[in-house]
């Protein structure tokens, strides 16, 4: 079962990922669109943890803000 945060945890999870990784937020959605086509997010999720070692949190913060851009891209 996954977890639900709220959009200030998301925010702040977005936040703590560059320190937390050495990556900054654009190089994990960078490497997440040219990953697998993976479909289902926890599918997303998991092959981030698998092949870049990530947190749950941190992997699940990521997929999340790649989805909600990429709606951004399709809706306008």
């Amino acid at each position: 079962m996954s977890q639900v945060f709220s959009e200030e945890t998301h925010r702040n999870l977005l936040a703590r990922i560059p320190h937390c990784t050495g990556r900054e937020v654009s190089d994990w959605l960078r490497a997440v669109d040219e990953g697998p086509s993976l479909f289902r997010f926890e599918e997303k999720v998991s092959w981030l943890r698998a092949e870049h070692n990530l947190a749950y949190g941190h992997a699940k913060a990521i997929i999340h803000e790649y989805d909600l851009r990429r709606a951004a891209r399709k809706f306008l």
